[in-house]
């Protein structure tokens, strides 16, 4: 069989490769086979405010004040988180501030400590 990859988007097998990038006759989904080739996962990178990658366990600072949504408190500037989790989604950061509890926040936001 072939040594093509799966499709990224629908999982199918049956991609082709149309000058330097794959294609998915099912989904219609296109790919660059440069980037796949040299890839070890679907690894996603998370940067801070200033571009340093940010890893789990890792402190971070405030960087704007941030309202919480349904109550009337803000996480004022300079308030040092402790011990992030970065997760998939819209705000990529999983963590606990004391005085909020548990919060999730967007990684634009803050500043690695």
């Amino acid at each position: 069989m072939s040594a093509l990859p799966n499709c990224p988007a629908c999982h199918s097998e049956y991609t082709y490769e149309v000058a330097d990038m794959y294609a998915c006759p099912e989904c219609g989904h296109e790919w660059s086979s440069v980037a796949s080739e040299g890839e070890s996962g679907d690894e996603k990178v998370v940067r801070d405010a200033n571009g340093n990658v940010l890893q789990d366990g890792d402190s971070v600072t405030v960087i704007k004040d941030l309202k919480v949504k349904g109550t009337s408190s803000v996480v004022k500037v300079g308030t040092k988180v402790k011990s992030i989790r970065l997760v998939e989604g819209d705000h990529d950061i999983d963590c606990k501030i004391d005085g909020f509890g548990p919060m999730k926040l967007k990684s634009e936001f803050v500043k690695k400590a």
